[in-house]
């Protein structure tokens, strides 16, 4: 390996500054003393690297009556607090595709479904007609294992049939969270808890 090479100078500084920080490397590492031959290429992978932010309930509440949700479609998270503060949750979601079908403001859960049906709506099924025109609880169902509705209508944060949609622009104006983070969140929420999307 010749001695410019980039993987094996990350590799002697990493090990130099891990000694410089106080802390021993195990028995088998200080007794290595060979070359690495080959290091196989690394695969990139897409993902959302967005950060979740900081966020703090009362800089979009007045208060947490009924509990509240903030779902950031920047960020790409969904935040839950309870009414007596003692549960914050911030979940990864799916947000709406494009602008056009993102809608902010102040809303709230209107209803809770189990094991929702999902019908398209009139648009979906106009920009789509190859969409079903109906689909019934289980895998493939487009709003997963939960669904609370929001006052807008049409607009709903649901569970999800695709886990690869998280962390991405994938839905028609709803936020899609992983099955089992919605199961836990559903057990939260009830009727009335607020709803701010920015």
């Amino acid at each position: 390996m010749a001695p410019h090479d980039p993987t094996r100078r990350r590799l002697i500084v990493s090990g130099a500054a891990f000694i410089a920080g106080g802390a021993t490397l195990p028995a088998a590492a200080q007794q290595f003393t060979g070359e690495i031959e080959h290091e196989p290429p690394v695969q990139s992978v897409r993902r959302n690297i967005q950060s979740f932010r900081s966020v703090r309930w009362e800089d979009h509440f007045d208060n947490l009556r009924n509990g509240a949700m903030l779902a950031d479609v920047s960020s790409r998270a969904l935040h839950y607090w309870s009414e007596d503060q003692s549960i914050y949750r911030c979940y990864p979601c799916s947000v709406p595709m494009t602008e056009e079908f993102t809608r902010r403001g102040r809303t709230s859960v209107v209803e809770k479904r189990y094991n929702p049906t999902w019908i398209p709506t009139p648009n979906m099924r106009q920009r789509d007609p190859s969409l079903p025109a109906i689909v019934h609880p289980g895998p493939d169902n487009p709003l997963g294992t939960r669904a609370m509705n929001l006052g807008w209508t049409y607009y709903r944060i649901h569970g999800i049939d695709n886990p690869a949609k998280i962390g991405r622009r994938a839905s028609n104006g709803c936020f899609g969270l992983f099955n089992h983070h919605v199961e836990e969140l559903y057990d939260w929420v009830r009727i009335g808890t607020q709803v701010v999307v920015i």
